[in-house]
């Protein structure tokens, strides 16, 4: 594929992602840091972080008896981690999970724990496709 065909679906799926309120301006920012390697790298280690958070929050949740003290403790750190990234539609998602360990309600921990996944589950692949995006084009050298 040409440069220019895949610059512009790298072009059309930011538009996207900005648009749906995955990313926010925050995000641009990030991209536009002259570092080599530096917006992958940072969120690589997002994508590995959140990834980890999620399952121990859903091991937790699985549990006889619930912390939701610790419960709540990973959903902070896990709203930290998409921040990283400017991960907006995901940390919106965090004021929902937020109210249920709260209130310490299982039931709701296990539904809020469905939609922030579902949330960064989305920010995951369109990140993946993105910098796969960003490779592809660096690949094809200066034009």
């Amino acid at each position: 594929m040409a440069a220019a065909a895949l610059k512009a679906q790298l072009n059309a799926l930011l538009d996207s992602m900005f648009a749906t309120g995955i990313v926010d301006e925050g995000f641009q920012h990030l991209r536009s840091v002259e570092q080599e390697g530096f917006l992958a790298q940072v969120i690589n280690i997002f994508l590995h972080d959140a990834d980890n958070i999620l399952h121990e929050i859903a091991r937790l949740l699985n549990l006889p008896v619930v912390n939701f003290g610790r419960v709540g403790a990973l959903v902070h750190e896990l709203k930290g981690c998409s921040g990283s990234v400017v991960a907006k539609k995901v940390n919106l998602s965090y004021t929902h999970f937020r109210q249920f360990y709260e209130a310490e309600s299982k039931e709701g921990c296990l539904m809020a724990l469905d939609l922030v996944r579902n949330e960064f589950y989305e920010v995951f692949n369109k990140l993946q496709t993105m910098m796969q995006l960003e490779q592809q084009i660096a690949a094809m050298g200066p034009q």
